[in-house]
């Protein structure tokens, strides 16, 4: 599916979401780690999870799956001495499995595809070759490793990706002493962080918060358990912005299987839609949003919340008056650089719209034009470009559909089951 056509209508009904991508990353690599048979149920299959099974298992570890549950059996962790490990384009998967081959010994070659290759792993090889990792690389993919991590402390800037401090909290509690990891500057995208101290907790591992930092204490155990994973927040929010953006009279939209309190960092979802105007509540069933008299919201620090800047620059981009999204700018080492991406999509749809060096100030309007958009092979821009097509005037084409792929493969059947339109070129 290269290319989508998306007639602007009003999406209504319930839609269940998949489950968090985030959560189940974590998941597998806690199972991974724990020696034993694990079962994670409500799984959602995409290819960043199909990378992060690949990689595991190129470590020892098998994984099956049936239906929505994917067993982990990692009793034979690290018995390959070496390894070839394909992330496909998964940062999480790259960045998780490099400190866990190198606390197993493991003599490991990381590779991948589209703009992985081109994104930062300098983090590791300025602190894992001080904690006896051997690292080869020309500055990208392919990165080899050799060598056994040692415990110890670890000194980290903490406005990187989030990912680098999880790959190091996974990894550390195996090792045979005690280790630290202490941060050079505030950090940003701290509700990732959490969302890894709480799934190593309920896999039976954990550390200790102090100033600027965590204490990891080692020789620690990871137990096998079975648990289901969570519903998205990242993904909800472009059915929140569909519910918000709705111009049927009564519509909205039942979003199922999110957690209320969730540690995802993306549930502040929540609290952005209800300043952008929508109406939300809680019921029984899910989560239920309806549209409301839109407005804009003057500032939005999305430091930590990087992944919702697509769609809340869409969303913005149809709340007259003036939004200012600021805190973004690693964005542009994402699978595009999505602050380039969002601008030139909306700008293509009859948006008003200006790049900043770390965000975007959008000028939002009642109606965009439509017409056709650039997906740049970037999940987040394809779904964002669909919802907005809500608020066109004439039908919008977007590129690069079959992306969605990579993180949520039922998006677009989803849109339709919810009376949207969107018809394959």
């Amino acid at each position: 599916m290269r290319k989508v056509s998306v007639p602007g209508k009003s999406l209504t009904g319930p839609v269940s979401l998949p489950a968090s991508k985030s959560a189940a990353h974590r998941a597998i690599l806690c199972a991974s780690l724990a020696k034993g048979i694990s079962h994670l149920s409500n799984f959602s299959f995409s290819q960043d999870m199909e990378a992060t099974c690949r990689a595991v298992e190129a470590l020892g570890v098998k994984t099956s799956l049936m239906g929505d549950t994917l067993t982990v059996d990692s009793r034979s962790l690290f018995a390959p001495s070496q390894a070839v490990l394909d992330c496909g384009e998964s940062g999480s998967t790259l960045r998780f499995l490099i400190p866990t081959a190198a606390a197993g010994g493991v003599r490991a070659e990381f590779t991948g595809r589209g703009r992985l290759p081109e994104r930062p792993i300098g983090v590791y090889l300025d602190c894992l070759p001080q904690a006896g990792v051997a690292c080869r690389t020309q500055g990208g993919l392919p990165l080899s490793i050799s060598g056994a991590l040692r415990p110890g402390a670890f000194r980290l800037p903490g406005n990187i990706s989030s990912q680098f401090i999880t790959g190091l909290l996974l990894a550390l509690p195996i090792l045979n002493g005690g280790s630290e990891i202490r941060l050079t500057s505030p950090l940003e995208s701290a509700g990732y962080v959490d969302m890894t101290i709480e799934m190593m907790k309920r896999f039976g591992v954990t550390v200790t918060p102090v100033e600027n930092g965590w204490l990891v204490p080692g020789n620690q155990s990871y137990v096998p358990r079975d648990l289901a994973i969570e519903g998205d927040w990242s993904q909800a929010a472009f059915f929140l912005a569909a519910g918000a953006l709705s111009q049927a009279q009564g519509s909205s939209i039942l979003l199922r299987g999110l957690q209320k309190h969730s540690t995802q960092g993306d549930r502040q979802a929540f609290s952005l839609f209800q300043r952008f105007g929508a109406k939300l509540s809680w019921e029984p069933e899910g989560l239920r949003i309806s549209p409301g008299a839109l407005r804009p919201i003057p500032a939005i620090d999305a430091s930590q919340i990087p992944d919702l800047v697509p769609i809340l620059a869409v969303t913005a981009a149809l709340c007259p008056g003036i939004t200012s999204i600021t805190g973004a700018a690693r964005l542009r080492i994402k699978e595009s650089d999505r602050l380039k991406a969002v601008a030139q999509g909306v700008a293509a749809l009859g948006g008003e719209i200006k790049e900043l060096p770390d965000g975007l100030v959008v000028t939002g309007k009642p109606m965009l034009s439509g017409g056709r958009a650039e997906g740049c092979n970037d999940h987040r821009i394809v779904m964002a470009m669909a919802v907005a097509s809500l608020g066109c005037e004439k039908p919008v084409e977007i590129t690069d559909a079959q992306s969605v792929s990579k993180s949520y493969p039922g998006f677009f059947e989803d849109f339709i089951s919810l009376g949207g339109k969107a018809d394959v070129i």
